[in-house]
């Protein structure tokens, strides 16, 4: 018997790494929930909670700061966030991991090395 999917919500509004990571992430077995700015990332949320988020923190209309904000409070799920961002200053990192986030990757985003967190993120459970 074949186990089923894990699903990843890629929240991520540049569209060519957005593509490079859904290539990437598919083809290693992933089904991949796209969203490119923080409003498709709420209205996909409210209808299915994924295995696992990885988002960008600078997003339109919801950032994603917010985005761990409303999962862990609003929707109260602990399903692992993993944040990816350029603006890797120190206060985004403390922010993200105060909210809730379970990693943060600074771009250029290795796409193996997503890979690997994203695996070890779902392995915990």
């Amino acid at each position: 018997m074949v186990p089923p999917k894990k699903q990843l919500l890629l929240a991520e509004d540049d569209e060519l790494l957005a593509s490079l990571l859904n290539f990437r992430l598919k083809k290693a077995g992933y089904e991949v929930l796209l969203a490119s700015d923080g409003q498709e990332v709420k209205e996909l949320l409210k209808k299915q909670i994924p295995d696992i988020i990885v988002s960008d923190i600078m997003m339109p209309y919801f950032s994603g700061i917010e985005l761990i904000d409303f999962v862990r409070n609003d929707l109260k799920s602990q399903v692992p966030v993993i944040i990816i961002s350029s603006a890797g200053n120190e206060q985004n990192v403390l922010s993200a991991f105060e909210l809730g986030a379970n990693d943060f990757i600074s771009k250029p985003v290795s796409p193996s090395e997503l890979l690997v967190r994203v695996g070890r993120e779902l392995n915990k459970n």
